[in-house]
C-alpha cells in the first residue's frame, strides 16, 4: 500500500490534567540530574563546560501542571496515523506529539512499550508527564514542558513524494522553534524522523534534545550500543565512568540487572555509527539509529528493587509489563546543554525499526562480539549510507510549507513571538488565528504599550487569575516601558526575578501589593522572603505574607485552585517557622474535597507530627492515601514516616530511588 496519513482516535483510561497551578514557578522543580562543583571539576573539559552552561533559573514562562488525580476514565484522544505496508505509527499530537505505538505488520509486534493508560505523574520539568512511546525532549535537562501539551501538526510532502507528518511548536524555556517530520518510505521497515531546532535570535542559546524511546522490559532484554564505557548516574547525584557491560557484580546491559533506578550515558567513539538497540531473549526488538549530530545514547533502567517496581506500577496499572528507556541526544549526557549560535540550526535524521539478530551472539559473554554482530545486522537492514542519503533528501523538504490546513493546533505562543520578533521560519508557520486569551493581553502590550486589563495605579486589580507571565529579555523591556499598575508590576517582578534581579523584583511586587494586595503578588513577596532564610527575620515575614496571601484568596473568592496552591506552599513554611496552629488553620480553610487529596493528607500528617501527635499522624498513613503529584526522587513519604515510626516503610509508600 502507498504511505497514508489519516486522523483517528485512540481510547485510553485517562486521568485528566486538571487546572494549571496559577502561581508562577519562581524556582525550578527539583531536577535529579544535577551535580555540585566538586563533581563537575572531575569531568572532561567539554562535558564540564556544557554541564555548567545554561542551567534553568526556573521553568518560567511555563506553568506547573499539578492538578491531575489518579482517577481514570476512558477517553477518546485525537491521533494521527502514518502507515505503509510494513509499519503503522500512531501519534498523539495533543500530548507532545508522542509516538504512541509503532506496529510492525509482518511480525505483528508493537516495537515500543505502549502504556495501556494515560496517567500523568510528576516527572516533567513543569510537572505532568506520562510514560510510553517515543517522546521529543527539548528545552533543558529533564522531560520537556511540552510532555502533555499540544503541538501543531500538518501534512507535508515527503522526500519520495508521499505524505509526511510535520509536528512543530515554539519551545518557551529557550525561545527556540522546532519541528519533527515523520515519514515512511514505501516498503520500508523503518520510520524516518527529521528533526530541526532553530535559533532565530541574535545571541547563542542553550539547547537540549533527547529522543526518549520506551521499550518493553523482560527478563532477557538486553540493550546493545557501540561503546565500552558509560557515564553512570544514579539518584545519589554522582556521575562516574564505568565499563560496559559489567560493573560492580552485575551486567548493566540488562535493564533488570540493576537494583536501583539509574542512567547509563554511553561513550560512543566519534567515528562510530550512532545506534542503540533493545533486543529480547530471542534476539528481536527495536533499533534506533541516526546521523552523527545526535551523538549521545542512553539507557535508563528502573532496576529490580522495590522503589523502581513501585514507580513502574504507579505509572500504569497492575499486571502491566515493565519498560526501560533507550535514548538519543545532542550531548554525551543529559546534564549538558549545547550552545546553538545566533541564526543557526541543529538538524539530524533518526530511524526506528525492527531488528532480528542471532540470540546466541546477542546474549553471549563476549560484549565486543555481541555489539559487532548487532551492528552488522543493522547494516544489512538499513545501511549507514542510506540514513545519510535520507537526511540529505529530507533537508531539501525541511522548509516546504504544510498543505491542506492544520491537522492539529498547538499553542498561540509561537504566533505571539513571531509578531514580536518578526521572524521568518519557512516550513513552520505560527498562524495569527492561533492567538488565544492567554496571548491577547501580551499582544496589546506589544501594540499599545500597556498591559490589557490593568486598571493602573490606585485601582483594584482585575478579578480572576492573571495570564501566565512572560520573562524573556524582550518582554521584560516591554513591561519596563509600560505604565505602572498592579498587574503590570506583578508581571514585571516575575520577569525581573527570572533575570536574577531579585531586589528589583521585590520592589515591583511591593508596588503591586500597595496598589492591590492580590494573592499572587503577596505570595511572590512571601516566596522571596522564604528563599533568603539567612537574612535575619525573613522566615517569620515569609510566614506572615503567606498567611496574608491565603486571606486575600479567601476574601476575594479566588478560584479554588489558587487557594489550594497557596496552602500547599504555606504549610511547610509555617511549620518551619514553628507556627503549627496556623498551619492547621490554613489546611482547614480548604474545601473538603481538596483536603481529601493525598498531598493535603500528607500535609495533615506533617502538622500532626509537629504537634507531637504521632499516633494520629500514623493513622493518616494507615488509612491510606496517594500523593497524586509525587515528584520523581522525592523522599517526603519515607522521611515523614521515619519521623513517626521505627518500623519499615509500608510498601505502598516506598518510592525510594536510591539506597538508604
Amino acid at each position: 500500500m502507498p504511505t497514508t496519513l489519516r486522523r483517528t482516535t485512540v481510547t485510553l483510561p485517562l486521568a485528566p490534567l486538571g487546572p494549571e497551578n496559577p502561581l508562577p514557578p519562581l524556582l525550578p522543580l527539583d531536577e535529579m540530574h544535577t551535580l555540585d562543583e566538586r563533581e563537575r571539576a572531575s569531568l572532561p573539559a567539554e562535558m564540564a563546560r556544557q554541564v555548567g552552561y545554561g542551567p534553568l533559573r526556573s521553568v518560567l514562562p511555563a506553568r506547573v501542571l499539578d492538578g491531575y488525580t489518579r482517577e481514570r476514565t476512558p477517553a477518546a484522544l485525537d491521533a494521527l496515523v502514518l502507515e505503509n505496508d510494513r509499519l503503522r505509527a500512531t501519534v498523539l499530537p495533543g500530548y507532545g506529539g508522542r509516538v504512541h505505538s509503532l506496529h510492525h505488520k509482518p511480525t505483528g509486534r508493537n516495537l515500543l512499550y505502549t502504556n495501556p493508560v494515560l496517567q500523568p505523574a510528576d516527572f516533567a520539568l513543569n510537572g505532568a508527564w506520562y510514560s510510553g512511546g517515543i517522546e521529543w525532549n527539548i528545552g533543558a535537562t529533564g522531560h520537556t514542558t511540552l510532555s502533555c501539551a499540544p503541538l501543531h501538526a500538518a501534512r507535508v510532502t515527503a522526500p519520495d513524494g508521499g505524505d509526511m507528518l510535520r509536528l512543530w511548536e515554539w519551545e518557551r524555556l529557550r525561545d527556540t522553534p522546532f519541528q519533527v517530520d515523520l515519514w515512511l518510505p514505501e516498503n520500508s521497515d523503518f520510520l524516518y524522523v527529521g528533526a530541526r531546532i532553530r535559533n532565530p535570535h541574535d545571541r547563542p542559546v542553550p539547547v537540549y534534545w533527547w529522543s526518549n524511546i520506551a521499550v518493553p522490559e523482560e527478563e532477557g532484554t538486553r540493550v546493545l550500543v557501540p561503546a565500552e564505557e558509560t557515564w553512570y548516574f544514579a539518584y545519589e547525584r554522582r556521575l562516574r565512568r564505568i565499563p560496559v557491560p559489567e560493573w560492580d557484580g552485575a551486567d548493566r546491559s540488562y535493564p533488570l540487572g540493576s537494583e536501583f533506578p539509574a542512567d547509563y550515558f554511553y561513550e560512543i567513539p566519534a567515528p562510530s555509527r550512532k545506534w542503540i538497540a533493545s533486543l529480547d531473549a530471542q534476539g528481536t526488538g527495536l533499533v534506533q539509529t541516526s546521523t552523527s549530530l545526535l551523538r549521545g545514547r542512553k539507557l535508563f533502567a528502573w532496576g529490580h528493587g522495590p522503589g523502581g517496581r513501585r514507580w513502574q506500577e504507579w505509572l500504569t496499572e497492575p499486571g502491566t509489563g515493565g519498560y526501560a528507556e533507550i535514548q538519543a541526544g545532542l550531548a554525551r549526557t543529559q546534564l549538558e546543554h549545547v550552545p546553538l549560535e545566533a541564526g543557526q540550526e541543529f538538524a539530524w535524521l533518526e530511524a526506528y525499526g525492527p531488528l532480528a539478530a542471532d540470540p546466541a551472539a546477542v546474549h553471549g559473554r563476549d560484549w565486543a562480539a555481541a555489539r559487532a554482530h548487532t551492528e552488522s545486522r543493522l547494516e544489512e537492514v538499513l545501511p549507514r549510507a542510506e540514513v545519510d542519503a535520507a537526511y540529505e533528501a529530507w533537508r531539501r523538504c525541511a522548509d516546504s510549507e504544510p498543505h491542506g490546513g492544520l491537522l492539529a493546533a498547538g499553542s498561540g505562543w509561537g504566533a505571539l513571538e513571531v509578531a514580536r520578533g518578526g521572524y521568518s521560519l519557512p516550513g513552520t508557520p505560527f498562524p495569527e488565528e492561533t492567538l488565544g486569551d492567554e496571548q491577547r493581553p501580551w499582544l496589546e502590550l506589544l501594540t499599545k504599550g500597556r498591559f490589557a486589563d490593568d486598571p493602573g495605579p490606585g485601582a483594584a486589580a482585575a478579578a480572576g487569575v492573571p495570564v501566565p507571565s512572560l520573562v524573556s529579555e524582550a518582554w521584560r523591556a516591554q513591561l519596563e516601558c509600560a505604565p505602572s499598575g498592579p498587574l503590570t508590576d506583578y508581571h514585571l517582578g516575575v520577569a525581573q526575578w527570572h533575570a536574577g534581579d531579585r531586589a528589583q523584583a521585590v520592589r515591583s511586587w511591593e508596588r503591586s501589593v500597595a496598589a492591590a494586595p492580590t494573592p499572587w503578588a503577596l505570595r511572590c513577596l512571601a516566596f522571596a522572603d522564604a528563599h533568603e532564610p539567612h537574612v535575619r527575620g525573613r522566615l517569620p515575614r515569609a510566614a506572615d505574607r503567606w498567611l496574608s496571601a491565603v486571606e486575600s484568596a479567601v476574601s476575594s473568592a479566588a478560584p479554588p485552585v489558587v487557594l489550594a496552591a497557596l496552602v500547599r506552599e504555606a504549610v511547610p513554611v509555617l511549620l518551619a517557622a514553628g507556627r503549627t496552629a496556623q498551619a492547621r488553620d490554613v489546611l482547614d480553610q480548604l474545601p473538603p474535597d481538596t483536603r481529601a487529596r493525598g498531598r493535603y493528607r500528607l500535609l495533615r500528617a506533617q502538622v500532626l507530627s509537629a504537634e507531637g501527635k504521632k499516633a494520629a499522624a500514623r493513622e493518616v498513613f494507615e488509612a491510606g492515601f496517594e500523593v497524586d503529584d509525587l515528584r520523581e526522587g522525592d523522599e517526603v513519604l519515607s522521611e515523614t514516616w521515619a519521623a513517626l515510626s521505627d518500623e519499615p516503610l509500608p510498601e505502598r509508600y516506598d518510592f525510594r530511588m536510591r539506597p538508604a
